[in-house]
Protein backbone atom coordinates (compact mmCIF):
# COMPACT_ATOMS: atom_id res chain seq x y z
CA UNK A 1 0.00 0.00 0.00
CA UNK A 2 1.23 3.41 -0.48
CA UNK A 3 2.03 5.84 1.81
CA UNK A 4 0.40 9.22 1.97
CA UNK A 5 3.75 11.12 1.25
CA UNK A 6 3.71 14.04 -1.39
CA UNK A 7 5.07 13.07 -4.28
CA UNK A 8 7.43 15.55 -6.09
CA UNK A 9 8.98 14.63 -9.60
CA UNK A 10 11.96 16.03 -9.85
CA UNK A 11 13.49 16.95 -13.26
CA UNK A 12 16.68 19.02 -14.36
CA UNK A 13 18.12 19.78 -17.98
CA UNK A 14 21.17 17.30 -18.93
CA UNK A 15 23.99 19.51 -17.93
CA UNK A 16 25.81 19.23 -14.86
CA UNK A 17 25.56 22.51 -13.31
CA UNK A 18 21.68 21.91 -13.35
CA UNK A 19 21.47 18.46 -12.70
CA UNK A 20 23.50 19.55 -9.72
CA UNK A 21 21.11 21.86 -8.36
CA UNK A 22 18.03 20.19 -8.79
CA UNK A 23 19.76 17.12 -6.67
CA UNK A 24 20.36 20.05 -3.70
CA UNK A 25 16.84 21.24 -4.38
CA UNK A 26 15.09 17.30 -4.44
CA UNK A 27 17.22 16.63 -1.15
CA UNK A 28 15.45 19.79 0.80
CA UNK A 29 12.04 18.16 -0.34
CA UNK A 30 13.16 14.49 0.85
CA UNK A 31 13.79 16.11 3.78
CA UNK A 32 10.63 18.14 4.55
CA UNK A 33 8.59 14.67 3.79
CA UNK A 34 8.46 14.22 0.47
CA UNK A 35 8.96 11.15 -1.87
CA UNK A 36 11.48 11.75 -4.30
CA UNK A 37 11.26 10.55 -8.42
CA UNK A 38 14.83 11.78 -9.72
CA UNK A 39 14.49 11.91 -13.77
CA UNK A 40 17.64 12.15 -15.61
CA UNK A 41 17.56 11.55 -19.34
CA UNK A 42 18.84 8.62 -20.45
CA UNK A 43 22.29 9.69 -22.07
CA UNK A 44 23.44 11.18 -19.20
CA UNK A 45 22.35 8.83 -16.82
CA UNK A 46 24.45 6.42 -18.22
CA UNK A 47 27.42 8.73 -18.48
CA UNK A 48 27.13 9.25 -14.29
CA UNK A 49 27.09 5.35 -13.83
CA UNK A 50 30.34 5.52 -16.21
CA UNK A 51 31.75 7.58 -13.94
CA UNK A 52 30.82 7.03 -10.85
CA UNK A 53 29.85 3.01 -10.32
CA UNK A 54 26.92 1.10 -11.73
CA UNK A 55 25.71 1.43 -7.82
CA UNK A 56 26.53 5.13 -7.66
CA UNK A 57 22.66 6.28 -7.71
CA UNK A 58 21.14 3.47 -5.89
CA UNK A 59 18.60 5.68 -3.48
CA UNK A 60 16.64 5.40 -0.56
CA UNK A 61 12.57 3.31 -1.03
CA UNK A 62 11.37 7.09 -1.13
CA UNK A 63 14.36 8.70 -3.08
CA UNK A 64 14.33 7.30 -6.90
CA UNK A 65 16.21 7.51 -10.34
CA UNK A 66 14.08 7.36 -13.49
CA UNK A 67 14.92 8.28 -16.91
CA UNK A 68 13.33 9.27 -20.19
CA UNK A 69 15.15 9.03 -23.23
CA UNK A 70 16.36 12.17 -24.91
CA UNK A 71 17.20 11.04 -28.81
CA UNK A 72 20.59 12.81 -27.96
CA UNK A 73 23.65 11.10 -28.81
CA UNK A 74 25.94 9.55 -26.42
CA UNK A 75 29.05 11.69 -26.44
CA UNK A 76 30.61 14.24 -24.44
CA UNK A 77 29.45 17.18 -25.62
CA UNK A 78 26.62 19.73 -24.08
CA UNK A 79 23.03 19.17 -25.63
CA UNK A 80 21.67 22.08 -24.08
CA UNK A 81 21.31 24.06 -27.28
CA UNK A 82 20.30 20.71 -29.36
CA UNK A 83 17.38 21.09 -26.41
CA UNK A 84 16.35 24.19 -26.45
CA UNK A 85 14.89 23.55 -29.97
CA UNK A 86 11.27 23.50 -29.97
CA UNK A 87 10.66 20.67 -32.15
CA UNK A 88 13.33 19.06 -30.14
CA UNK A 89 12.23 20.00 -26.45
CA UNK A 90 8.13 18.69 -27.47
CA UNK A 91 9.00 15.23 -28.60
CA UNK A 92 9.93 14.85 -24.64
CA UNK A 93 6.32 15.52 -23.89
CA UNK A 94 5.47 11.93 -24.59
CA UNK A 95 8.03 9.67 -22.40
CA UNK A 96 7.50 12.44 -19.42
CA UNK A 97 3.70 11.65 -19.68
CA UNK A 98 4.66 8.08 -20.01
CA UNK A 99 6.73 7.95 -16.85
CA UNK A 100 3.96 10.09 -15.29
CA UNK A 101 1.31 7.39 -16.22
CA UNK A 102 3.63 4.52 -15.11
CA UNK A 103 4.24 6.28 -11.47
CA UNK A 104 0.62 7.21 -10.36
CA UNK A 105 -0.62 3.16 -11.23
CA UNK A 106 2.34 2.04 -9.27
CA UNK A 107 0.29 1.65 -6.19
CA UNK A 108 3.52 0.78 -3.93
CA UNK A 109 4.41 4.46 -4.40
CA UNK A 110 1.97 6.98 -3.98
CA UNK A 111 0.33 9.12 -6.70
CA UNK A 112 2.48 12.10 -8.10
CA UNK A 113 1.33 15.30 -6.47
CA UNK A 114 3.69 18.15 -8.32
CA UNK A 115 6.59 18.50 -10.78
CA UNK A 116 9.78 20.50 -9.67
CA UNK A 117 10.97 21.11 -13.51
CA UNK A 118 13.97 22.75 -14.05
CA UNK A 119 13.39 26.34 -15.84
CA UNK A 120 14.42 25.15 -19.41
CA UNK A 121 12.22 22.19 -19.64
CA UNK A 122 8.93 24.60 -19.43
CA UNK A 123 7.97 23.88 -22.88
CA UNK A 124 6.55 20.23 -21.81
CA UNK A 125 7.03 19.94 -17.95
CA UNK A 126 4.20 22.77 -17.97
CA UNK A 127 1.68 20.76 -19.99
CA UNK A 128 2.21 17.40 -18.06
CA UNK A 129 1.65 19.24 -14.94
CA UNK A 130 -1.57 20.57 -16.19
CA UNK A 131 -2.91 17.30 -17.61
CA UNK A 132 -2.34 15.40 -14.56
CA UNK A 133 -3.75 18.52 -12.79
CA UNK A 134 -0.75 19.09 -10.05
CA UNK A 135 1.44 21.57 -8.95
CA UNK A 136 4.30 23.05 -11.20
CA UNK A 137 7.74 24.70 -9.81
CA UNK A 138 9.96 25.86 -12.23
CA UNK A 139 13.62 26.23 -11.00
CA UNK A 140 15.68 28.71 -12.87
CA UNK A 141 19.03 27.39 -12.23
CA UNK A 142 20.65 30.42 -12.49
CA UNK A 143 20.86 34.27 -11.08
CA UNK A 144 17.80 36.33 -10.25
CA UNK A 145 19.52 38.87 -12.39
CA UNK A 146 20.19 36.49 -15.26
CA UNK A 147 16.35 35.76 -15.52
CA UNK A 148 15.59 39.60 -15.78
CA UNK A 149 18.46 40.17 -18.39
CA UNK A 150 16.27 37.53 -20.56
CA UNK A 151 12.78 39.47 -19.53
CA UNK A 152 14.89 42.54 -21.39
CA UNK A 153 15.62 40.53 -25.00
CA UNK A 154 11.95 41.32 -26.59
CA UNK A 155 12.96 44.78 -25.79
CA UNK A 156 16.44 45.10 -27.46
CA UNK A 157 14.95 43.22 -30.34
CA UNK A 158 11.73 45.80 -30.08
CA UNK A 159 14.80 48.81 -30.07
CA UNK A 160 16.65 47.36 -33.12
CA UNK A 161 20.08 46.66 -30.86
CA UNK A 162 19.52 42.86 -31.12
CA UNK A 163 19.64 40.66 -33.38
CA UNK A 164 23.23 42.66 -33.78
CA UNK A 165 23.57 44.16 -37.74
CA UNK A 166 26.15 42.51 -38.89
CA UNK A 167 29.64 40.63 -38.16
CA UNK A 168 31.42 44.03 -37.35
CA UNK A 169 29.47 44.34 -34.14
CA UNK A 170 31.41 42.07 -32.63
CA UNK A 171 34.82 43.96 -32.99
CA UNK A 172 33.43 47.63 -33.28
CA UNK A 173 32.68 48.75 -29.90
CA UNK A 174 28.98 48.35 -30.83
CA UNK A 175 28.52 45.69 -27.43
CA UNK A 176 30.36 48.54 -25.58
CA UNK A 177 26.87 50.08 -25.65
CA UNK A 178 25.26 51.23 -21.88
CA UNK A 179 21.85 50.12 -21.54
CA UNK A 180 19.72 52.03 -18.80
CA UNK A 181 16.83 49.80 -18.41
CA UNK A 182 17.08 46.65 -17.21
CA UNK A 183 16.51 46.77 -13.19
CA UNK A 184 19.43 46.60 -10.77
CA UNK A 185 21.71 46.51 -13.29
CA UNK A 186 23.58 50.24 -13.57
CA UNK A 187 25.32 51.10 -16.50
CA UNK A 188 25.52 47.56 -17.76
CA UNK A 189 26.81 47.07 -21.64
CA UNK A 190 25.22 45.06 -24.36
CA UNK A 191 28.47 42.83 -23.43
CA UNK A 192 27.87 42.15 -20.25
CA UNK A 193 24.13 40.71 -20.58
CA UNK A 194 24.00 36.58 -21.35
CA UNK A 195 25.87 35.75 -24.87
CA UNK A 196 22.92 34.23 -26.52
CA UNK A 197 22.01 38.17 -27.76
CA UNK A 198 25.56 37.89 -29.77
CA UNK A 199 23.70 37.04 -32.92
CA UNK A 200 22.92 38.44 -36.42
CA UNK A 201 19.97 35.87 -36.53
CA UNK A 202 16.51 36.79 -35.78
CA UNK A 203 16.08 33.24 -35.86
CA UNK A 204 18.47 32.12 -33.57
CA UNK A 205 17.66 29.36 -31.61
CA UNK A 206 18.83 30.05 -28.24
CA UNK A 207 17.89 34.19 -28.54
CA UNK A 208 13.74 32.87 -29.35
CA UNK A 209 14.27 30.15 -26.50
CA UNK A 210 14.55 32.56 -23.70
CA UNK A 211 12.57 35.06 -25.28
CA UNK A 212 9.52 32.64 -25.07
CA UNK A 213 10.89 31.15 -21.51
CA UNK A 214 10.10 34.70 -19.80
CA UNK A 215 6.46 35.03 -21.96
CA UNK A 216 5.48 31.61 -20.48
CA UNK A 217 6.85 31.30 -16.85
CA UNK A 218 3.77 32.83 -15.42
CA UNK A 219 2.08 29.29 -16.06
CA UNK A 220 4.10 28.17 -13.12
CA UNK A 221 2.47 27.90 -9.91
CA UNK A 222 6.18 29.53 -9.04
CA UNK A 223 9.52 30.06 -10.04
CA UNK A 224 12.13 29.75 -7.41
CA UNK A 225 15.98 30.74 -8.27
CA UNK A 226 18.99 29.92 -6.17
CA UNK A 227 20.34 32.99 -4.75
CA UNK A 228 19.03 34.82 -1.59
CA UNK A 229 17.42 37.84 -0.66
CA UNK A 230 20.28 40.46 -0.16
CA UNK A 231 22.20 39.61 -2.57
CA UNK A 232 19.83 40.11 -5.72
CA UNK A 233 17.23 42.46 -3.73
CA UNK A 234 16.71 44.91 -6.22
CA UNK A 235 16.15 42.20 -9.13
CA UNK A 236 13.66 40.29 -6.81
CA UNK A 237 11.96 43.68 -5.63
CA UNK A 238 11.19 44.61 -9.26
CA UNK A 239 10.04 41.21 -10.17
CA UNK A 240 7.29 41.79 -7.65
CA UNK A 241 6.20 44.01 -9.63
CA UNK A 242 6.23 42.38 -12.67
CA UNK A 243 4.79 38.86 -12.10
CA UNK A 244 2.17 37.51 -8.94
CA UNK A 245 3.82 38.77 -5.84
CA UNK A 246 3.63 34.67 -4.60
CA UNK A 247 5.29 33.10 -8.13
CA UNK A 248 8.54 34.44 -6.97
CA UNK A 249 10.99 32.67 -4.31
CA UNK A 250 15.08 32.99 -3.59
CA UNK A 251 15.95 29.91 -1.61
CA UNK A 252 19.62 29.69 -1.49
CA UNK A 253 22.99 28.69 -0.90
CA UNK A 254 21.40 25.69 -0.70
CA UNK A 255 24.06 23.87 0.17
CA UNK A 256 23.92 26.01 3.22
CA UNK A 257 19.99 24.55 4.28
CA UNK A 258 21.52 21.06 3.74
CA UNK A 259 23.97 21.52 5.85
CA UNK A 260 21.51 22.01 8.68
CA UNK A 261 20.15 18.43 8.12
CA UNK A 262 21.41 16.20 10.78
CA UNK A 263 22.20 12.30 9.67
CA UNK A 264 21.31 12.90 6.13
CA UNK A 265 21.08 9.67 4.42
CA UNK A 266 21.38 11.12 1.05
CA UNK A 267 24.47 12.17 1.48
CA UNK A 268 26.26 9.78 -0.63
CA UNK A 269 24.23 10.56 -3.85
CA UNK A 270 26.36 12.98 -5.87
CA UNK A 271 26.10 13.31 -9.55
CA UNK A 272 29.27 13.96 -11.43
CA UNK A 273 30.99 13.75 -14.89
CA UNK A 274 34.50 12.90 -14.32
CA UNK A 275 35.40 10.48 -11.20
CA UNK A 276 36.54 13.20 -8.19
CA UNK A 277 40.32 12.95 -7.41
CA UNK A 278 39.62 13.45 -3.27
CA UNK A 279 43.43 12.93 -2.89
CA UNK A 280 43.88 16.46 -3.78
CA UNK A 281 42.44 17.16 -0.26
CA UNK A 282 45.43 15.64 1.28
CA UNK A 283 47.95 18.01 -1.05
CA UNK A 284 45.86 21.11 0.42
CA UNK A 285 46.80 20.05 3.90
CA UNK A 286 50.26 20.66 3.89
CA UNK A 287 49.77 24.48 2.38
CA UNK A 288 49.45 27.26 4.89
CA UNK A 289 46.13 29.07 5.32
CA UNK A 290 44.91 31.41 2.10
CA UNK A 291 47.74 30.62 0.12
CA UNK A 292 46.93 28.61 -2.94
CA UNK A 293 45.12 29.39 -6.32
CA UNK A 294 41.99 27.16 -7.14
CA UNK A 295 41.63 27.06 -10.62
CA UNK A 296 38.66 25.19 -12.63
CA UNK A 297 36.66 26.76 -15.59
CA UNK A 298 33.63 24.09 -14.89
CA UNK A 299 31.75 21.49 -16.71
CA UNK A 300 31.41 23.11 -20.67
CA UNK A 301 33.61 25.95 -21.08
CA UNK A 302 36.86 24.83 -23.07
CA UNK A 303 40.16 26.46 -24.01
CA UNK A 304 42.24 27.08 -27.11
CA UNK A 305 46.05 25.51 -26.59
CA UNK A 306 47.45 28.90 -26.57
CA UNK A 307 45.02 30.31 -23.77
CA UNK A 308 45.59 27.12 -22.01
CA UNK A 309 49.30 27.65 -22.05
CA UNK A 310 49.56 31.66 -21.02
CA UNK A 311 46.93 30.58 -18.42
CA UNK A 312 49.69 27.87 -17.31
CA UNK A 313 52.61 30.46 -17.72
CA UNK A 314 50.67 33.04 -15.42
CA UNK A 315 50.20 30.73 -12.53
CA UNK A 316 53.77 29.70 -13.27
CA UNK A 317 54.95 33.52 -13.31
CA UNK A 318 53.21 34.48 -9.96
CA UNK A 319 55.31 31.87 -7.66
CA UNK A 320 52.47 31.08 -5.81
CA UNK A 321 50.90 27.63 -4.92
CA UNK A 322 48.05 26.53 -7.13
CA UNK A 323 45.83 23.78 -7.78
CA UNK A 324 44.29 23.56 -11.42
CA UNK A 325 41.61 21.32 -12.50
CA UNK A 326 42.43 20.10 -16.29
CA UNK A 327 38.78 17.98 -16.91
CA UNK A 328 38.65 15.72 -20.33
CA UNK A 329 37.80 18.65 -23.22
CA UNK A 330 38.89 21.08 -21.37
CA UNK A 331 41.30 21.99 -24.44
CA UNK A 332 39.09 22.39 -27.72
CA UNK A 333 39.84 19.60 -30.07
CA UNK A 334 42.76 17.81 -28.83
CA UNK A 335 44.33 16.80 -25.34
CA UNK A 336 45.77 19.40 -22.82
CA UNK A 337 49.13 19.68 -23.26
CA UNK A 338 51.87 21.76 -21.28
CA UNK A 339 55.23 22.72 -22.35
CA UNK A 340 58.05 20.61 -20.10
CA UNK A 341 59.21 23.66 -18.83
CA UNK A 342 55.86 24.87 -17.47
CA UNK A 343 55.97 21.05 -15.10
CA UNK A 344 59.30 21.54 -14.13
CA UNK A 345 58.67 25.21 -13.33
CA UNK A 346 55.82 24.38 -11.14
CA UNK A 347 56.29 20.74 -9.84
CA UNK A 348 57.27 21.83 -5.85
CA UNK A 349 53.83 24.24 -6.03
CA UNK A 350 51.09 23.09 -8.10
CA UNK A 351 48.89 20.44 -8.54
CA UNK A 352 46.99 19.68 -11.78
CA UNK A 353 44.20 17.09 -11.52
CA UNK A 354 41.52 15.73 -13.61
CA UNK A 355 38.43 16.89 -11.52
CA UNK A 356 37.34 17.40 -7.64
CA UNK A 357 35.15 17.95 -5.17
CA UNK A 358 34.74 21.70 -5.33
CA UNK A 359 32.92 22.93 -2.46
CA UNK A 360 35.17 20.84 -0.48
CA UNK A 361 38.22 22.35 -2.02
CA UNK A 362 37.04 25.56 -2.04
CA UNK A 363 36.07 25.50 1.64
CA UNK A 364 39.68 24.11 2.73
CA UNK A 365 41.62 26.64 4.70
CA UNK A 366 44.62 27.10 2.22
CA UNK A 367 42.48 28.21 -0.50
CA UNK A 368 43.16 31.86 -1.08
CA UNK A 369 41.72 32.67 -4.55
CA UNK A 370 39.64 31.12 -7.25
CA UNK A 371 40.08 31.36 -10.99
CA UNK A 372 36.95 31.10 -12.52
CA UNK A 373 34.03 30.84 -15.93
CA UNK A 374 32.01 32.01 -13.44
CA UNK A 375 29.17 29.79 -13.98
CA UNK A 376 26.63 30.78 -10.99
CA UNK A 377 26.37 27.15 -9.02
CA UNK A 378 30.56 27.95 -8.92
CA UNK A 379 30.02 31.97 -7.84
CA UNK A 380 27.32 30.75 -5.30
CA UNK A 381 30.43 27.97 -3.93
CA UNK A 382 32.81 30.74 -3.70
CA UNK A 383 30.70 32.99 -1.99
CA UNK A 384 29.81 30.26 0.23
CA UNK A 385 33.30 29.73 1.06
CA UNK A 386 34.42 33.24 0.89
CA UNK A 387 36.98 33.37 -1.36
CA UNK A 388 36.92 36.18 -4.04
CA UNK A 389 37.44 35.28 -7.55
CA UNK A 390 39.50 35.97 -10.90
CA UNK A 391 36.85 35.59 -13.50
CA UNK A 392 37.37 34.13 -17.26
CA UNK A 393 33.67 34.34 -18.33
CA UNK A 394 33.42 32.23 -21.21
CA UNK A 395 29.84 32.17 -22.44
CA UNK A 396 25.93 32.34 -21.18
CA UNK A 397 24.94 33.76 -17.82
CA UNK A 398 28.84 33.73 -17.26
CA UNK A 399 29.16 37.30 -18.19
CA UNK A 400 26.38 38.29 -16.22
CA UNK A 401 27.07 36.77 -13.22
CA UNK A 402 31.06 38.25 -13.66
CA UNK A 403 29.63 41.85 -13.88
CA UNK A 404 27.70 41.61 -10.65
CA UNK A 405 30.57 39.65 -8.97
CA UNK A 406 33.20 42.58 -9.71
CA UNK A 407 31.17 45.77 -10.27
CA UNK A 408 28.41 45.10 -7.64
CA UNK A 409 29.24 42.94 -5.16
CA UNK A 410 33.12 43.80 -5.18
CA UNK A 411 34.52 40.62 -5.37
CA UNK A 412 36.20 39.57 -8.13
CA UNK A 413 38.49 41.35 -10.41
CA UNK A 414 38.10 40.44 -14.67
CA UNK A 415 40.47 38.81 -16.79
CA UNK A 416 40.41 39.58 -20.71
CA UNK A 417 38.85 36.80 -23.12
CA UNK A 418 42.14 37.41 -25.13
CA UNK A 419 44.01 35.66 -22.71
CA UNK A 420 48.07 37.02 -21.64
CA UNK A 421 50.27 35.50 -19.19
CA UNK A 422 51.76 38.99 -17.46
CA UNK A 423 47.65 39.98 -16.58
CA UNK A 424 47.60 36.29 -15.37
CA UNK A 425 50.53 36.75 -13.36
CA UNK A 426 49.13 40.06 -12.12
CA UNK A 427 45.67 39.50 -11.08
CA UNK A 428 46.77 36.69 -9.33
CA UNK A 429 49.11 38.44 -6.97
CA UNK A 430 46.44 40.90 -6.96
CA UNK A 431 43.60 38.58 -5.17
CA UNK A 432 46.21 36.49 -3.19
CA UNK A 433 48.58 39.45 -1.87
CA UNK A 434 47.33 42.72 -2.90
CA UNK A 435 45.12 45.72 -1.54
CA UNK A 436 42.39 45.03 -4.01
CA UNK A 437 42.70 41.36 -2.80
CA UNK A 438 42.19 41.92 0.68
CA UNK A 439 39.17 44.20 0.27
CA UNK A 440 37.75 41.72 -1.80
CA UNK A 441 38.12 39.07 0.73
CA UNK A 442 36.51 41.23 3.41
CA UNK A 443 33.82 42.14 0.99
CA UNK A 444 33.09 38.56 0.14
CA UNK A 445 33.31 37.47 4.12
CA UNK A 446 30.29 40.24 4.35
CA UNK A 447 28.44 38.36 1.92
CA UNK A 448 28.70 34.92 3.60
CA UNK A 449 27.72 36.01 6.38
CA UNK A 450 24.66 37.17 4.70
CA UNK A 451 23.94 34.14 2.86
CA UNK A 452 24.43 32.34 6.52
CA UNK A 453 22.03 34.22 8.07
CA UNK A 454 19.24 34.05 5.10
CA UNK A 455 19.69 29.77 5.03
CA UNK A 456 19.27 29.93 9.00
CA UNK A 457 16.47 29.77 11.02
CA UNK A 458 14.05 32.11 10.10
CA UNK A 459 16.39 33.96 7.60
CA UNK A 460 15.02 34.30 3.94
CA UNK A 461 15.90 31.75 2.12
CA UNK A 462 14.68 29.39 5.42
CA UNK A 463 11.05 30.97 5.07
CA UNK A 464 10.69 30.92 1.40
CA UNK A 465 11.55 27.12 1.02
CA UNK A 466 8.67 26.60 4.00
CA UNK A 467 6.31 29.14 2.05
CA UNK A 468 6.99 27.21 -1.33
CA UNK A 469 6.41 23.52 0.55
CA UNK A 470 3.01 24.71 2.36
CA UNK A 471 1.31 27.19 0.08
CA UNK A 472 2.38 25.36 -3.48
CA UNK A 473 3.72 22.01 -3.46
CA UNK A 474 1.16 20.78 -0.80
CA UNK A 475 -1.77 22.62 -2.66
CA UNK A 476 -4.51 20.38 -2.04
CA UNK A 477 -5.62 18.39 -4.92
CA UNK A 478 -9.06 15.41 -5.11
CA UNK A 479 -7.81 11.73 -5.79
CA UNK A 480 -4.89 9.74 -7.45
CA UNK A 481 -4.04 11.70 -10.40
CA UNK A 482 -4.51 10.45 -14.01
CA UNK A 483 -2.60 10.78 -17.39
Amino acid sequence: MASKKPHAVCIPAPSLGHIKAVLKLAKLLHHKGFHITFVNTESFHKRYLKSLGPNSLDGLPDFQFETIPDGLPDSDADPMSLLCENKHMKTLLPPFRGLLTKLNNDFTNPPVTCIVSDGFLWMFTIAAAQEIGVPIVLFETIAATTFMAFKQFRTLVQKGLVPLKDEGCFTNGFLDKVIDMVPGMKDIRLKDLPTFIRTTDPNDTMLNFFMETVDNVHKASAVVFPTFDALEQVVLDAFSSMFDQSLIYAIGPMQLLLNQMPNDPLKHIECSLWKEESECLQWLNSKVPNSVVYVNFGSVAFLTPKQLVEFGWGLANSKLPFMWVIRPGLVMGESATLPPEFVAETKERGLIVSWCPQEEVLNHPSVGGFLTHCGWHSTMESLTAGVPMICWPFFTDQQTNCYKICKEWGIGMEIGSDVKRDEVQKLVKEIMEGEKGKTMRKNILEWKKLAEEATAPHGSSFENLDILVNQVLLRKREGRAGV
